[in-house]
């Protein structure tokens, strides 16, 4: 896999001539993120795709309780206000005497009863009233928060935290072109400075605390909590007999091993490091103080999994210096798009959107493991992934010519391949099918929906076609990728189930419209999943060919021979059975084409047709963000850019964003990175173009003259 910190070079085309080329440093400068006071909603983050700190406007995380995060349960909210890594798990023992077996339960199928990890009914995301068995498979591994670090100042003989209430005058500054926020602030009767940034190469966050004005004596708190197996939070502060904080002292700084549930071994480690003269005093079971009285302070923490011995880590000055060398060469490689000349009124905040959409991913969605939906910012589900969401996640990167920023957790899926492999054995089908909600096991979690979904199987497909474009995998990644590829279509093809007038899909199957899960035992043959299995499996035997392999037949009789979606009205119905279509949730239907390429599985005009319905009447409360520009591909798909537009940039609650750029949905996903991800892939398919689009200059934007597109970078979409 390629480094971290790769720089590499624009992909996806000619360079612009010197003159036409965008000022990436203006561009990237005029939407720095700039926020006063404490916004509950509008925390800052920093990071590097694999870990991750997100600060209050002290710049540190002083305040969690003021950054809340809703448990759909109606237990304790977490925090936005998080530490947390691609790596840092951990698994609660399970209860004794649970039945973790139960859940597996058989559905009919054409070829006989077929086990799937089912559940009880869940109400939305409240998984309360399940088993505790169920309970316990949906919430281990879970993601942790790994350390909780804000400031504290001197108070007597000891550190207190400041109130909130003592902030005044508080100013604070993402700079997106170094990656460092710079908070000001006073706190009482101190003036403080604080500038805040991450590694971009290794797990360091750091801190410089200038003390400007007042009484002397500054300080960090680094706590530390056990694991929370709440949907929404990351750490569980009522537990510290179930873990271990041991803080050795070290020349300059201290290590810090933490033990879990009673294991000898370090679940993870922390090495903290200072600046000459300060001071690192344990202050409780799981805490302890940096503190000094100079007029600055810097911290370090580096955090590391696993045990062994003492993880050196970059000091607060390099990393700074390596956070303000890496963001520079992030901006200036692969695509952008000035959108300055613009008259339509909406071109300042869509060209805002995907500045910080880009930061955004890069720091939360670029990591070792598909992201989660709040990324590495808090927990949404326990932290874990959902894979039919990866796409939205992250398929930009490559269309946006960062194919390395993609390909790095690419390795998941062929870590967890003989798991995937395993459960289409144990269905009775060839091939890998790939889980839906899970941790670094790769573990399917108990669900009525998860298990069922199918649209998550073809992704994999399509990263690799996205990978090939864009120059994004190594010759020995290319022959894994290959591989991966290969299982994926094996088991694609088989669970197609053959029909008098075609192939079907299901049931059972919940479609990526999941109002149907209650019928899953019966709905069947959803237009977008059946144009996603044609093109993918099309894809896939361009892959087998490519590798020397003569083509599978198989595949290309399934592919062509697709059951066509069943039409009523004029337009496509979500399900080819009763109810047909519920008008709530994804509109999944008019995605047949758009995120899917064109496939021969449906009809444009029909599209059309479907796509307008859908725009005049629908439940948009009940939408989600990605929604807005899966709606704008399929307009710029049927060559309707005024459409485009007006989708992608629709008025509705779920599409706004914030000014720290998140994709507000509801008070427990204050953030919802499939959004922004989603944002990037349509601006990529309406700037850069795709396959068939005629040559016109960036496709999905109108051309009366109110917008001006400057592009370049970009890969075209198939």
């Amino acid at each position: 896999m390629r480094s971290r910190d790769a720089a590499g070079a624009p992909v996806g085309g000619p360079p612009a001539d010197a003159a036409d080329r965008i000022d990436r440093h203006s561009l990237v400068a005029r939407h720095r993120v700039e926020t006063a006071g404490i916004d509950p909603d509008c925390a800052l983050s920093v990071g590097n795709g694999e870990l991750c700190m997100t600060v209050d406007a002290t710049g540190l995380q002083t305040f969690p309780e003021h950054y809340p995060v809703a448990d759909p349960a109606g237990g304790a909210p977490g925090t936005l206000l998080g530490t947390q890594s691609q790596w840092g798990w951990h698994s609660a023992p399970p209860p004794e005497g649970a039945d973790l077996a139960r859940t597996v339960r058989p559905y009919r199928t054409p070829r006989g009863e077929v086990g799937y990890v089912d559940s009880g009914p869940i109400d939305g995301s409240d998984d309360s009233a399940l088993d505790e068995g169920a309970r316990w498979l949906r919430a281990n591994p879970h993601r942790l928060d790994l350390a909780r670090i804000g400031l504290v100042l001197a108070d007597g003989g000891g550190h207190r935290a400041p109130r909130s209430a003592e902030l005044a005058g508080c100013r604070q500054v993402l700079d997106l072109w170094t990656g460092v926020v710079a908070s000001s602030f006073s706190a009482g009767d101190r003036s403080l400075r604080v500038r805040t940034a991450c590694h971009p190469g290794e797990d360091t966050v750091a801190v410089r605390i200038e003390h400007t004005a007042g009484p002397p004596g500054i300080g960090v708190r680094i706590a530390f909590p056990y694991g929370s197996q709440s949907w929404s939070a990351a750490a569980d502060w009522s537990r510290p007999d179930a873990h271990t904080s041991d803080v050795e002292p070290l020349p300059g700084g201290a290590l810090v091993r933490r033990r879990f549930d009673g294991r000898g071994e370090a679940l993870y480690r922390v090495r903290v490091r200072t600046s000459p003269g300060a001071e690192v005093t344990a202050t409780g079971e799981h805490e302890a103080v940096v503190s000094t009285a100079a007029g600055a302070l810097d911290v370090a923490v580096t955090l590391v999994g696993g045990d062994g011995g003492d993880p050196q880590g970059a000091a607060a000055a390099e990393v700074f210096a390596a956070s303000r060398e890496h963001w520079p060469r992030f901006w200036s490689r692969g695509a952008a798009l000035d959108l300055a000349g613009s008259t339509d009124p909406r071109a300042a905040e869509l060209e805002r959107r995907t500045v910080l959409s880009q930061y955004l991913a890069a720091i939360q969605c670029a990591g070792s493991l598909p992201p989660q939906e709040t990324g590495l910012t808090c927990n949404s589900w326990r932290g874990r992934f959902h894979l039919e969401m990866h796409w939205w996640h992250a398929a930009h990167f490559a269309l946006w010519g960062r194919p390395d920023l993609l390909n790095r957790s690419m390795g998941f899926y062929r870590s967890i391949l003989p798991a995937a492999q395993r459960t289409a054995a144990a269905q009775g089908y060839r091939g890998a099918r790939w889980p839906k909600q899970v941790g670094p096991d790769g573990r399917e979690s108990p669900s009525g929906i998860g298990p069922f979904l199918l649209w998550q199987q073809p992704h994999v497909i399509h990263f690799a076609e996205l990978l090939r474009r864009a120059g994004g995998a190594e010759p020995g990644e290319q022959a894994e990728l290959a591989d991966v590829v290969e299982q994926t279509a094996r088991f694609m093809a088989d669970v197609a189930e053959p029909a008098a007038d075609g192939f079907s899909l299901g049931p059972p199957l919940v479609p990526a419209q999941e109002s149907y899960a209650g019928i899953r035992d019966r709905a069947h043959d959803p237009p977008f999943e059946l144009a996603y299995w044609a093109w993918a499996l099309g894809a896939a035997q361009r892959w087998r060919m490519s590798a020397g392999a003569a083509p599978e037949p198989y595949w290309d009789e399934v592919r062509t021979r697709m059951r066509r979606p069943l039409v009523r009205g004029g337009r496509y119905a979500a399900i080819a059975v009763e109810p047909f279509t519920v008008r709530a949730d994804h509109p999944s239907m008019v995605y047949a084409l758009g995120v899917v390429p064109p496939s021969g599985v449906v009809d444009p005009e029909t599209v059309r047709a479907t796509l307008h319905d859908v725009l005049s009447d629908w439940d948009w409360e009940s939408t989600w963000g990605w929604d807005y520009p899966a709606l704008a591909m399929t307009a710029t798909r049927l060559g309707e850019p005024h459409t485009a537009v007006d989708a992608l940039l629709r008025d509705t609650p779920k599409n706004r964003y914030l000014p720290n750029g998140h994709n507000r949905q509801t008070a427990s996903l204050p953030l919802y990175l499939p959004g922004n991800g989603g944002l990037l892939a349509a601006v990529a398919l309406m700037a850069g173009g795709f396959d068939g689009d005629g040559g016109v200059h960036a496709p999905g934007f109108p051309r009366d003259g109110t917008w001006a597109v400057r592009r370049e970078g970009f890969v075209r979409s198939p």
